[in-house]
């Protein structure tokens, strides 16, 4: 395996890199002061210096607006701490769990909804870590382990299998899934014993891709994806909407396509969360809907995710795409329905019945 490229973590190695002009670097000194700075070599060689709207420098350069929080953002948008009995387990759905080993990242996204955390919180400890199994043994009704933090595969593939084997002794535990940036900013980090690791007789592990934008899809990207895919470990991906970056119906189709291409189902497009200084990548549910629709009938059914709202308090997630059902009546108890094609045409359901000919 090649050694390791080396991380920025700094402002003054980003302005070496070119990534920020030495004009701004004491800006950039306060927002890293205030939140976790990473970009791997694989992410800073996405970036084109010179073209200001590139969407790779979007997600991962450090800017002076992180710190701009506005009134409607919270340190916890989606409620982790309400939901959460012990370190480390969010308990929000019945028949499901949250498992966060490890509270960093190989890079660190600036929209992250758990910013506050990211690289400041410690890894769970091992009794933390028995804690939570034994939470997780105690609740019959939990089907499935979703590890994610931080990134669960920053871990070594000891560590993460050892977590791997202590989920696989739950009878109860159907399901094993993994939600991680690391096939795409640092690929070489799936390696053989690692994907051997995320494997436990008897359980389904699944692996959810966080992609934004397909130039993250790399051809060493794909590689590492197709590495988990032919062991026998489906792929499903999550997206964020970002002004900027992919808000446009052009780049939100490209990026679906090409995660199809790689064998990853699209799974969920989140709007964005209230995390403090994220109003710049924040859209309008308006325009997410409007290009769920630009995505309706014009891409492959396997090319829809469907777009999510995370309600602010820890009330779960919705889905709040567009409709395309509306009652319009109905006599002697037969409801009537107008349904909208992908061309905008209404249609009525049951159609109108047609009288024959004599």
């Amino acid at each position: 395996m090649k050694p390791a490229r080396k991380t920025l973590r700094r402002p003054d190695e980003l302005v070496a890199a070119g990534l920020i002009a030495h004009e701004r670097r004491g800006e950039i000194e306060a927002v890293a002061a205030r939140y976790a700075l990473a970009l791997t070599a694989e992410v800073a060689e996405l970036i084109d210096p010179a073209d200001p709207r590139d969407p790779i420098a979007r997600q991962f350069v450090p800017a002076a607006a992180e710190l701009d929080a506005r009134p409607e953002e919270m340190a916890d948008p989606i409620g982790d701490d309400a939901h959460s009995p012990l370190e480390g387990i969010v308990h929000r759905y019945p028949d499901r769990v949250l498992l966060k080993p490890v509270h960093v990242c190989a890079a660190y996204c600036r929209f992250c909804f758990r910013r506050e955390v990211v690289g400041r919180a410690r890894a769970l400890s091992r009794a933390q870590l028995d804690a939570a199994m034994t939470y997780i043994r105690a609740h019959s009704q939990i089907w499935e382990v979703i590890l994610t933090g931080g990134d669960p595969l920053v871990l070594s593939p000891r560590r993460l299998g050892q977590i791997v084997d202590m989920l696989a002794a739950i009878d109860h535990v159907k399901v094993i899934r993994v939600h991680t940036r690391v096939p795409v900013v640092a690929p070489a980090r799936v390696t053989a014993a690692l994907v051997r690791a995320l494997r436990a007789p008897g359980k389904a592990t699944y692996v959810v891709l966080h992609a934004n934008h397909a130039r993250e899809l790399t051809l060493e990207a794909r590689a590492a994806c197709a590495r988990l895919i032919d062991a026998g470990i489906p792929m499903l991906s999550q997206t964020v909407l970002l002004r900027g970056v992919n808000e446009e119906a052009a780049a939100l189709g490209e990026l679906m396509r090409a995660l199809v291409e790689c064998r990853i189902k699209p799974y969920y497009l989140h709007h964005g969360d209230l995390a403090p200084g994220t109003a710049q990548w924040r859209t309008g549910i308006e325009e997410g809907q409007a290009l769920m629709r630009a995505l309706h009938g014009r891409l492959s059914g396997l090319c829809q995710p469907t777009y999510v709202l995370d309600i602010p308090g820890g009330h779960g997630k919705s889905p709040i795409g567009p409709n395309y059902l509306a009652r319009v009546g109905g006599t002697n108890g037969a409801l009537r329905y107008e349904v909208e094609d992908f061309n905008g045409r209404r249609h009525a359901y049951p159609p109108a019945r047609r009288e024959s000919s004599l």
